[in-house]
């Protein structure tokens, strides 16, 4: 293991042990592939599972992996009307995992997560029974106000060019605090513990994964 991943493991025991005293269950993992072998063998056969937009989601290969297992798969992008979007994401809500990311963690234990339309965060903050978020330690940040720099000048200009976003970001590759019809920071959430001790899970990859 290099100097920089032995550091970042380093880290991640630190955030674990902040993340127990708010009531929050931390996991770290060498690789992707251990993560999301761990994760299968928790989670109940049958069970109803969703995500909010998420490239680590998908880079972790965890997306891949459930659709070969006997789960029942809520999927917002299946939708073809508004209707079935609404219906499919009160499905969500009621869901018994749900998948996402975080814009950045902080040593503390603290996550930042920043949004457009806020179903992610909605869900983050309750409905689901348990919420599973996945992240690599290059998300990690000293404290709250650096991640919400980061999440302003790398994670979301990264996504405006991804999504196609006309914004200001998506051409100087920082925050300008716009109100574009396009602007994807319309929701910011600092969340400092939960409310349901163990319901969010945080399974921490020594990886470079997502934006």
């Amino acid at each position: 293991m290099s100097p920089k991943k032995e550091a970042r493991k380093i880290q991640a025991s630190t955030i674990i042990e902040n993340l127990k005293i708010r009531g929050m269950e931390g996991y770290y993992f060498d690789t992707s592939a251990d993560c999301v072998s761990y994760i299968l063998s928790q989670m109940p056969q049958g069970s109803s599972i969703s995500w909010g937009g998420s490239m680590t989601f998908e880079e972790t290969g965890m997306k891949d992996a459930l659709t070969d297992q006997d789960y029942v798969l809520i999927d917002r992008m299946s939708a073809k009307t508004p209707e079935e979007r609404r219906s499919i994401y009160a499905q969500t809500v009621m869901s018994d995992f749900y998948f996402m990311s975080t814009n950045a963690i902080t040593l503390d234990g603290e996550l930042i997560n920043i949004d457009g339309n806020g179903n992610r965060l909605a869900c983050l903050l309750q409905g689901p029974q348990n919420i599973m978020i996945l992240t690599g330690l290059n998300k990690i940040t000293s404290d709250i106000e650096s991640g919400i720099r980061r999440v302003k000048d790398i994670a979301s200009p990264a996504n405006t060019v991804r999504l196609n976003k006309n914004t200001p970001c998506s051409q100087t590759g920082r925050c300008n605090n716009c109100f574009s019809p396009d602007c994807i920071c319309s929701h910011t959430v600092i969340t400092r513990r939960s409310g349901t001790p163990g319901r969010i899970k945080i399974f921490l990859i020594n990886e470079d994964l997502g934006y």
